[in-house]
């Protein structure tokens, strides 16, 4: 399974990649996945402001259109660290955790506690990698890999929520 070991300390930029590479500014969510513990979930905190912002500008719409749009762009940012670095998933890109962050967030409610219970379901998902986000993990590679497996726990977190509203007569 590819896993983002954590880093220590030392390292200042995607390896391989000058700093003011596009890709390594991009992959890297713009110096989060450079912070030396859970650089992934620093990553999709990051996400957060990002998607309150973009949501209240231009609605659910505008929020899964910038979803598409980071896993596109994401998808070329962490095939270039990866392909640099010779590490098929590196811990500096944590583009793939924003995409699936803000995916993660389209169906919830401009609410602050909607947004922690969306961020809590996405990192669950995407540490635990229940099938087939694993297998995904495992068998898919160069970006579209990176992003993909996140992208899947992005879609559980979504289903949970609407799921678990369901359950208790809420709609996100």
């Amino acid at each position: 399974m590819k896993t983002k070991p954590a880093r220590g300390r030392g390292a200042r930029h995607p390896p391989g990649l000058p700093p003011w590479h596009p890709a390594a500014l991009l992959g890297s969510g713009f110096g989060t996945g450079l912070l030396p513990v859970a650089p992934g979930s620093w990553g999709a905190l990051a996400a957060l402001p990002l998607a309150w912002v973009l949501n209240s500008a231009f609605g659910t719409a505008g929020l899964a259109a910038a979803a598409l749009f980071t896993f596109a762009a994401g998808t070329w940012a962490a095939g270039r660290i990866a392909a640099a670095s010779g590490d098929p998933d590196p811990a500096t890109a944590v583009i793939d955790e924003i995409a699936g962050q803000l995916l993660s967030l389209v169906p919830a409610p401009r609410k602050p506690a909607a947004y922690a219970f969306a961020f809590l379901l996405f990192r669950l998902f995407d540490i635990g990698k229940p099938w087939p986000i694993g297998r995904i993990d495992r068998r898919v590679g160069g970006g579209l890999g990176i992003m993909l497996d996140d992208a899947a726990a992005a879609v559980y977190a979504v289903l949970a929520q609407l799921a678990i509203g369901g359950m208790f007569g809420v709609r996100p």
